[in-house]
């Protein structure tokens, strides 16, 4: 058994929880955690996350272990909890264990891609969202071409001829990191529900308030207490066309 394998074996209970009995109930609660982590049910899955996260670096073990069962299949956002809960509570094995299971973060990057998302994909780990969110507008004006880039927004007619592999690595990046509240396919989904009814929508995604549009940057909410696609910002002072381009792009229909 690998020095690896060791630290992830919930068969072996740590030196630290065996050798006195006021961790017993630590042990029991931890292996309670892990069996409630492999129940299908999200919210089920999140609450034993939750509950992991507040017990500190004793469950990073339990967190390597449900990580490591997962390598080798498309992340989802329980996925990019665990390894942001790993990535905070930084002890010896857990850097050890991102840094050879997950080299260039939690979503494996195509190398062809002509964009490096790497510090995109960091920031949002870290739910640095404020940042993530000028980053990804820059981002964007890079995709479109270099006349965006010089004047840093988007004309609805470039989002069209973005190339759907990005478009698609972004919605993800911010999907995966921020517990699936954020990205361009929540905002779609919520678009849509609502009849493609953008004076629903504003609202529904704390952009406007009444008459009055949320103010940048301080107005806004920039964690995971801010409502359901809050994230990614698309400034509507110029109309809805840029974001419309973007619920209506090609990307959503492909598979």
């Amino acid at each position: 058994m690998s020095r690896f394998e060791q630290v992830i074996d919930m068969s072996v209970i740590p030196p630290e929880i065996s050798s006195q009995q006021p961790f017993d109930d630590l042990d029991t609660t931890l292996r309670d955690l892990r069996d409630r982590l492999s129940l299908e049910a999200e919210k089920k899955q999140l609450e034993a996350l939750k509950e992991l996260e507040t017990i500190g670096a004793s469950a990073s073990p339990v967190l390597m272990d449900f990580l490591s069962k997962r390598i080798g299949q498309p992340p989802s956002w329980l996925d990019g909890k665990a390894y942001q809960i790993l990535l905070r509570l930084d002890t010896p094995d857990s850097q050890v264990f991102l840094t050879e299971s997950f080299p260039s973060g939690l979503l494996a990057l195509d190398s062809t891609l002509k964009t490096n998302f790497m510090p995109l994909q960091l920031l949002l780990a870290e739910q640095k969202f404020e940042e993530a969110d000028r980053l990804t507008l820059k981002t964007m004006c890079e995709l479109a071409g270099s006349a965006a880039t010089q004047r840093g927004w988007l004309y609805y007619s470039e989002v069209n001829n973005f190339p759907t592999p990005e478009l698609k690595i972004i919605d993800r990046l911010w999907n995966i990191y921020s517990e699936g509240k954020f990205g361009f396919s929540v905002q779609r989904d919520l678009w849509l529900t609502l009849g493609q009814n953008w004076d629903r929508l504003w609202p529904k995604i704390g952009w406007r308030s009444g008459n009055a549009w949320t103010r940048y940057p301080n107005e806004f909410v920039w964690d995971l207490t801010a409502p359901k696609g809050h994230l990614p910002l698309s400034n509507q002072l110029r109309g809805v066309r840029v974001i419309e381009s973007i619920m209506k792009h090609p990307a959503w229909s492909e598979s």
